[in-house]
């Protein structure tokens, strides 16, 4: 266990697809203040990033190519690829059945330099990832969801410290497993469910209570819609907010 160190998740965009006032669906989790790893890259979530700490994200983990969830990396790519001392050292962690799909999204245009002698990947540190991956010596655990279409989509723990749903439907099998150590929860949430999304209902129905309490939601379609989740007793992620987080249980081992 990691002692005297704080940690905390900062939500830079919570809305749903088309909620492009509340930014899209990123968050970084923050160690003693610093951005430590950022979790997917959406065009008003990079933007809101970059307003608050100034400089592009320093590692990232991609939970499904969805355009909100990866339309930053283009800017991602001129920031890391023009910068030397950045060049090909910021690591993307990726689940490795997504690399196929993440290539197509934004690595495969032609020439991505109109000069030529560059490949997208160069800007940056690609690491497919299984069932669980380090990172700056902490191991974190990776897992399938309930979106859209069978492995393409996944969640994220910080095991005894954050579980980070990704989007999906309710997924109890996975949260008694996967958010078993008094974790965080942040989850996909809105006031409707859908074939892809959860609903508030859905998370009601198939979750207990005790579960439900240790909840941030997230994914909503608008401030009403986070307003009404409120009143219905839960507790939702507005852009920016920042939750602080209980060390990580897991062992750790110095960075190389």
């Amino acid at each position: 266990m990691v002692d005297r160190e704080e940690w905390a998740l900062r939500f830079q965009g919570v809305g749903s697809a088309s909620a492009v006032a509340l930014g899209s669906p990123m968050a970084t989790i923050e160690r003693d203040g610093a951005p430590w790893l950022t979790i997917d890259c959406g065009a008003e979530g990079l933007t809101a990033y970059l307003g608050h700490y100034g400089e592009a994200p320093r590692a990232l983990f991609v939970t499904h190519v969805h355009l909100d969830h990866v339309a930053g990396f283009e800017r991602l790519f001129v920031d890391g690829y023009f910068d030397p001392a950045r060049r090909g050292r910021t690591p993307v962690y990726v689940p490795a059945s997504v690399v196929p799909l993440l290539h197509r999204r934004v690595g495969d245009y032609p020439n991505v330099l109109a000069e030529g002698g560059a490949n997208f990947w160069d800007a940056f540190r690609l690491i497919p990832v299984g069932e669980a991956f380090w990172h700056d010596g902490v191991r974190l655990e990776v897992f399938p969801v309930r979106h859209h279409w069978p492995e393409t989509a996944y969640g994220l723990r910080l095991p005894g410290s954050l579980t980070w749903s990704g989007d999906t439907r309710p997924i109890p099998e996975m949260l008694a497993r996967f958010a078993d150590r008094s974790e965080l929860i942040a989850h996909d949430c809105g006031l409707l469910g859908n074939p892809s999304h959860s609903g508030i209902d859905d998370l009601e129905r198939e979750y207990a209570p005790e579960l439900l309490a240790r909840c941030v939601l997230y994914h909503y379609a608008s401030a009403a819609d986070g307003e009404a989740l409120e009143a219905r007793g839960h507790r939702i992620a507005r852009p920016g907010a920042r939750f602080a987080l209980s060390a990580p249980l897991v062992p750790q081992h110095p960075a190389r």
